[in-house]
């Protein structure tokens, strides 16, 4: 393991979690966000593997099942940035974090196998910590139900992704899933125009089209690559304990540039805790010794 490999991994993760930044940032409600982002992210990618010859040829099966996932992640960027303009950028990504007790509790039901009792136990502890953050207030309390949807989101696109990822390059199946996420998002638009016509802006604003271009081009394509290259040379046990950083790194953002402490009480730290530990203790089951480790990279596309 390298300390170029090590850095290009927490810059990822970083940039993963500087999405919830962006997406407080951006003045666009959560679909006409997400629909800009999938645009922009499949035009980007289809650059790259254009120039990089790195096209290849999917089955229709596949083609399907990416279709499929790639509306996954669409409802997902809807639910999480929903959570953030409902509640706030920490809340949606303490939610967010749920998503590796959700995985591990899909998993079974699609790869037919036993439930566990202790990932059980642990994904009560972290409804617990859910139920906490939502009882500190009560305002932001469909933020915190878009959160949690849009964890469970997480996870499903994750265990779907994870019995594909060997077979195609990541950016080939990003470019898929983005441009499927789009088609949906544009399909499901005119609902919002329908239900909320006062309240939809279809065009962003200046500072709204450079944050979408960061968010796109730095924080999907640029933390994918640095992603990919680090995996060359770190270990899946690494991997794995840097991507679930990811909310952490968020949640600092946002106390940085929106201050979000200021607005957040005892019983949010509480939950966050309770949440965190799951993660953890769901963490070191799976990376004890003896066990084989997958990086969650591969298996999430570089997808947050």
């Amino acid at each position: 393991m390298t300390k170029k490999a090590l850095l290009q991994m927490h810059l990822a993760v970083l940039l993963w979690g500087f999405t919830a930044v962006l997406g407080r940032a951006i003045e666009l409600s959560a679909p006409v966000l997400v629909w800009y982002r999938m645009l922009l992210t499949a035009l980007f990618m289809a650059v790259i593997l254009y120039y990089r010859k790195e096209w290849v040829p999917i089955s229709r099966g596949d083609k399907y099942r990416l279709i499929w996932i790639g509306s996954l992640i669409g409802l997902h960027w809807v639910a999480f940035y929903g959570s953030i303009k409902l509640a706030n950028a920490s809340v949606a990504l303490v939610c967010l974090s749920t998503a590796s007790i959700f995985t591990s509790l899909l998993d079974p039901f699609v790869n037919k196998s036993k439930h566990n009792v202790a990932e059980l136990l642990l994904g009560l502890l972290a409804i617990a910590g859910v139920y906490l953050i939502y009882s500190f207030k009560q305002a932001y309390g469909w933020g915190v139900l878009a959160g949690v949807i849009a964890a469970l989101l997480s996870s499903w696109f994750t265990v779907l992704n994870k019995k594909i990822a060997h077979k195609y390059p990541a950016r080939t199946m990003v470019f898929y899933e983005m441009t499927a996420g789009w088609t949906l998002i544009t399909l499901l638009l005119p609902l919002q125009l329908v239900f909320s016509p006062t309240e939809v802006d279809l065009l962003p604003g200046t500072y709204d089209w450079l944050w979408l271009i960061i968010l796109s081009l730095c924080c999907t394509v640029w933390a994918q690559s640095l992603a990919l290259n680090a995996l060359k040379h770190i270990s899946a046990f690494t991997s794995t304990l840097s991507v679930n950083l990811e909310p952490v790194y968020g949640i600092l953002l946002a106390f940085v540039f929106f201050k979000e402490y200021e607005m957040l009480s005892p019983e949010f730290y509480m939950g966050m805790g309770l949440i965190l530990l799951s993660v953890l203790l769901q963490m070191l089951r799976v990376l004890r010794p003896g066990k084989k480790v997958e990086p969650l990279v591969e298996d999430r596309g570089g997808i947050d």
